[in-house]
């Protein structure tokens, strides 16, 4: 890395650059430094912005990611994890999924409140509802504002049945929640781990907890009896899909009873991000990781197609998907299914209606 690139790069963050944002008109660049004398860079610092949603819970069409309901307290993310699908979104927020994706966090501080007005819909079925479905929902910022514990208090006052996914061990900070649910089958928890290379983790994931502390989190939640999985997503050829075994080793023995993969897809501004960051810590494997991704989605980096786009085609993608499918039958994991009990959702009664 140069002397130039070092002095722009922004340790602690995932993404180093804003890319335009598709649905603004227009973009605000420094084109000469030296012709500018109040030039002021962007706030490195991460700010909250609070949003007054008008629902919470959203429909999930999509029938390759495994839910059918999404709830995010959150938009935006502070985790800064480089090839996070979720920065795209961030546009319609009229910001960028670069770095403002990492620092400027949307808050719905409304979210429990909506969350019950969903929940006392009529017709209600009480399918799963997963915790998040965009952005970790124990990003820092929960630590802040605990909307998410809010949200399991109410999940659990309703007894509607919850799916989780993080890679943050703030979760172990609701543990008597998630263990009241999990004691009447309402709560399934997925914990992310792609990588147990700490350097890798620092520059990819840079505010994320470490791979041994997400370990610690499998643990805990297994041993009070949380039903725990894990989503070794998303593999990047060339850079961690060798830690294949080693992670569904570990993960097993720390009582993970699921796992799941995908394979790093780029869509939209992910790929501008992700090329810079790429070219900026591992400038010697660029081409090669570059071109294995590539492989893996049809020559191109970004993947639409439904059923092929999580986990890739082709000879890479074929080797992945053969080593994971192995090493889970060698330890033991996806033997059994996980369903939840959608028959004791009730909403409380209104004690005041007696009198």
């Amino acid at each position: 890395m140069s002397d130039e690139e070092e002095k722009q790069y922004f340790k602690g963050r995932g993404a180093q650059l804003n890319p335009h944002n598709k649905f603004l008109k227009d973009v605000y660049v420094k084109e000469h430094e030296e012709g500018i004398d109040d030039w002021e860079e962007t706030d490195r610092k991460t700010s909250f912005i609070f949003e007054n949603s008008k629902t919470i819970v959203n429909k999930v069409d999509s029938p390759d990611v495994g839910m059918a309901y999404s709830l995010n307290p959150y938009q935006g993310c502070e985790h800064g994890c480089t090839y996070c699908y979720a920065r795209n979104s961030h546009q319609y927020w009229g910001y960028s999924a670069g770095l403002e994706f990492e620092r400027k966090i949307i808050v719905k501080k409304d979210a429990p409140a909506l969350f019950k007005k969903f929940l006392e819909k009529k017709g209600w079925d009480a399918s799963t509802i997963s915790l998040s479905g965009n952005t970790d929902c124990y990003q820092p910022a929960e630590r802040k504002f605990k909307l998410t514990r809010q949200l399991l208090e109410i999940a659990l006052e309703y007894k509607q049945p919850i799916g989780m996914i993080t890679k943050n061990s703030l979760i172990l900070r609701d543990q008597d929640l998630l263990q009241e649910m999990a004691r009447h089958n309402l709560c399934m928890v997925y914990v992310s781990i792609n990588s147990l290379n700490e350097d890798l983790r620092q520059v990819m994931e840079p505010r994320t907890t470490t791979a041994k502390q997400r370990f610690k989190v499998v643990e805990q939640l297994s041993k009070v009896g949380i039903p725990v999985g894990v989503m070794v997503a998303p593999l990047i050829p060339g850079l961690s899909d060798h830690e294949i075994p080693k992670i569904l080793k570990s993960v097993a023995d720390a009582g993970a009873i699921k796992a799941g993969y995908t394979i790093v897809r780029l869509n939209g501004s992910i790929a501008q991000i992700f090329e810079d960051w790429l070219h900026k810590n591992f400038p010697d494997r660029f081409e090669k990781v570059w071109h294995m991704i590539q492989s893996c989605h049809g020559g191109n980096v970004n993947d639409s197609r439904f059923g092929d786009r999580m986990r890739g085609d082709g000879n890479i993608a074929k080797m992945i998907k053969d080593n994971f499918k192995l090493h889970c039958r060698l330890n033991g994991l996806n033997t059994n299914e996980i369903i939840l009990d959608h028959s004791l959702f009730k909403v409380p009664s209104d004690q005041m209606s007696l009198f």
